[in-house]
C-alpha cells in the first residue's frame, strides 16, 4: 500500500495535516532491502514513549524503572502489522502451536554511531537480521537494522558480522525491560536470525496489514 505522495491533492493535505505515522507514512519502494522507520525511542531515554495508535502521537507509555535504556534507535515500520501470517512463520520456525501476533506494527532496531536526541522521527534504515521474540504466546519480532549510509554500521551486511557484545546488549534489553520484581519473565528469544528471515517478517508483516485494514487503501487514495 502506498502513501499517495505523488498525489498533489495528497501533497496539499500533507503541509496541513500531520500523516499518521502507522497508516500515513509508506514503509518505502525498496522495502524490504530499505526500509523507512518511525522512531519512537532514542538511547538517551529515560523514559518509555510509544506511538498512540488512534491519535498518531507519542505517548508516554511507563517510566523506566531500571537502569537498562534501548541501545538503539527503536521504532516500528508504517504499514505492518503482526497477526496470522507473522505467526504462522513463527510457529513454523520455532515448531511451536498457539503462537499469535501481537496486534502491534512490526518493531525495529536502527543501529547507528550518532547521537539522537530525540524521538518522533523518521529514518531510512537496512534490516540485517532479527530477533524472533515471543511476548507469551504472542509473536513479537524485533527486526535489527543499520541507518543507511551511516559512517559505522553501514559497512555490516548481516546480523552474524556484528560483534557479539552488540547482539548481547540489544537481547538483555529485550529480555528485561518488561522485567517487574516478583514477577515471572514474559519474554523470550528463541532464535536470533539473518537477513534473509528478516526480509519474509517484513513482508508477512506488510500483507497482515493488508489484511488486517482492508480498505483503508481505497480510502486513502481518495483522500
Amino acid at each position: 500500500m502506498g502513501n499517495k505522495i505523488n498525489d498533489p491533492i495528497a501533497r496539499l493535505m500533507g503541509l496541513r495535516y500531520k500523516s499518521h505515522p502507522w497508516h500515513g507514512l509508506d514503509i518505502g519502494p525498496d522495502f524490504p532491502a530499505v526500509v523507512t522507520a518511525f522512531i519512537e525511542m532514542v538511547p538517551t531515554d529515560t523514559v518509555k514513549y510509544e506511538l498512540d495508535k488512534v491519535s498518531g502521537y507519542i505517548k508516554i507509555d511507563r517510566p523506566q524503572k531500571y537502569s537498562n535504556v534501548v541501545p538503539a534507535l527503536y521504532g516500528f515500520l508504517p504499514q505492518t502489522y503482526c497477526g496470522d501470517l507473522v505467526a504462522d512463520y513463527c510457529m513454523e520456525q520455532t515448531q511451536r502451536a498457539d503462537i499469535h501476533g501481537d496486534g502491534d506494527p512490526l518493531d525495529i532496531c536502527v543501529l547507528t554511531e550518532k547521537t539522537i536526541s530525540h524521538g518522533d522521527i523518521i529514518a531510512e534504515a537496512r534490516p540485517i537480521g532479527g530477533f524472533r521474540m515471543l511476548d507469551k504466546n504472542e509473536a513479537d519480532d524485533k527486526i535489527i537494522a543499520v541507518l543507511k549510509h551511516d559512517a559505522t554500521y553501514s559497512v555490516y551486511n548481516d546480523i552474524s558480522e556484528l560483534p557479539h557484545v552488540v547482539i548481547d546488549r540489544l537481547k538483555h534489553y529485550f529480555l528485561t525491560y518488561k522485567d517487574l520484581p516478583g514477577e515471572e519473565r514474559r519474554t523470550e528469544i528463541t532464535h536470533v536470525y539473518n537477513k534473509e528471515e528478516a526480509y519474509e517478517v517484513i513482508r508477512r508483516s506488510a500483507e497482515d496489514y493488508k489484511n488486517h485494514f482492508q480498505g483503508l487503501e481505497d480510502i486513502l487514495s481518495r483522500v
